[in-house]
């Protein structure tokens, strides 16, 4: 996870022209997210603040791209931080829920694997997915809008970028 984040920043940094400053503030605000979390074991206010730092980056990584030839990428870089969000809130429940019987269990199985126990669990889920098929059917199946260094980078950032979202979302 914290290896995707690296090369998810270094990649955005390294297209610094080909990105505007909206996707490049959303790759870099991921990054220290995912770096935190692993460097870090959290709480349920660390997820509460994670997840709400996401969705703001998310929403302002794509304000004013409409139209531009980066406004794909944006809004890929907004439904990866969405999906951190959501797996950021569900940690909340979990973490504070304490005791014994039925609430360590459902605290357990909230983030400790997305037992699909719930709404937010399906919804990970279904953003993880959505996010890799994004990736797989943008890199394989659509005409490429740069290319050279510059396709590289972006695809290497894209790739890191759904591979981390998986691993955060689905291996915790």
């Amino acid at each position: 996870m914290a290896a995707a984040a690296i090369v998810s920043a270094v990649a955005c940094i390294a297209a610094w022209s080909a990105v505007p400053w909206q996707g490049r503030q959303a790759a870099l605000i991921m990054a220290a997210v995912m770096l935190t979390i692993a460097l870090t074991e959290g709480d349920a206010l660390t997820g509460l603040v994670f997840g709400a730092v996401l969705l703001l980056s998310a929403m302002l990584g794509t304000m004013g791209v409409r139209g531009t030839p980066s406004a794909a990428t944006c809004c890929h870089r907004a439904l990866v931080s969405l999906v951190m969000a959501i797996c950021s809130f569900e940690s909340v429940p979990g973490s504070t829920t304490g005791g014994t019987g039925a609430a360590t269990e459902v605290a357990v199985a909230a983030h400790g694997g997305h037992g699909l126990n719930g709404v937010l669990s399906v919804l990970v889920l279904v953003g993880v997915v959505g996010v890799v098929l994004w990736t797989i059917v943008t890199e394989w199946f659509v005409a490429p809008v740069h290319h050279g260094r510059t396709a590289r980078l972006l695809t290497t950032e894209s790739w890191a970028m759904a591979a981390g979202v998986a691993v955060m979302c689905l291996g915790f």
